[in-house]
């Protein structure tokens, strides 16, 4: 498996106060073409802060990085902003978790899906960027698509703005994407139906993903490995099959005994 993205001895730290608050430590990763991996941890874990390190998106000038981003030969951390740009949005992608907030309240759907083209391909004309967004959309799974291109995002529900972030990420074919507690927000039906999403995406187009959730059961339904994080260290990595039927740590025996199980009972219980 050829390694697409190796991220080495990630370290971000906060200078907002008196004294320096380190949000990630020594974060390792290295992403294989057409994989899956999962990042989990409860909130403040660090694992959000190290997905949008690997996205370009910390240049606060409270914080300090160090260690390396490794993608395409560039070092991310350290290459100027022109080269990073060229990145964004276009080999490297990003879904959050509330795509109300993401998107543009008052621009319609179809201009937010093919805002990347525009960035990154100006070479194509605008016919063909409103056709291949029209596609992309059709093939996230929104049903008339054309009209939803002319919609507004409050028109849409909130499975169907998902889809439509996940559309604008996919847009120009990225080699990673990285969706950021992408189903927090919806319900359990809806949330069951992004996880197939996003594993269509990966079979069809093989790109690399990397899942952020604090939600296991998810994770163990999409991903092949997992990384469980606590407090901005790693704790614990490996195959998701290894670290859910014997997990070492006992932060991450805690994450897997707090999954939600129903108990049935036996068949006489339930007559």
């Amino acid at each position: 498996m050829e390694i697409i993205l190796d991220v080495t001895d990630l370290h971000i730290e906060f200078h907002d106060h008196d004294q320096p608050e380190v949000a990630v430590e020594d974060f390792d990763l290295m992403l294989g073409e057409g994989e899956i991996v999962g990042i989990v941890g409860e909130s403040g874990s660090g694992k959000s802060m190290s997905a949008l390190a690997i996205a370009g998106l910390l240049n606060r000038k409270s914080l300090t990085k160090s260690g390396r981003i490794m993608f395409d030969g560039t070092d991310l951390l350290t290459c100027d902003r022109k080269k990073l740009r060229s990145y964004q949005g276009d080999e490297i992608s990003i879904i959050f978790q509330e795509p109300m907030t993401s998107l543009n309240p008052v621009k319609r759907i179809g201009w937010q899906v093919e805002e990347s083209l525009y960035i990154h391909h100006r070479e194509i004309s605008k016919e063909d960027r409103r056709k291949r967004a029209v596609e992309m959309l059709g093939s996230v799974g929104l049903a008339d698509a054309e009209n939803v291109y002319y919609m507004y995002p409050h028109e849409l529900s909130g499975g169907m703005r998902q889809r439509v972030m996940i559309a604008a990420a996919m847009i120009g074919n990225p080699k990673i994407l990285i969706a950021d507690e992408p189903t927090t927000a919806l319900d359990v039906t809806v949330q069951a139906q992004i996880v197939e999403l996003l594993k269509k995406i990966n079979r069809e187009r093989n790109t690399s993903i990397i899942f952020i959730s604090h939600d296991l059961s998810l994770v163990s339904q999409l991903c092949q490995r997992v990384i469980v994080m606590q407090h901005g260290n790693i704790v614990e990595s490996g195959r998701c099959s290894d670290i859910f039927s014997r997990p070492r740590h006992l932060y991450t025996k805690r994450l897997i005994a707090a999954i939600p199980r129903i108990d049935l009972g036996d068949d006489k219980d339930r007559r």
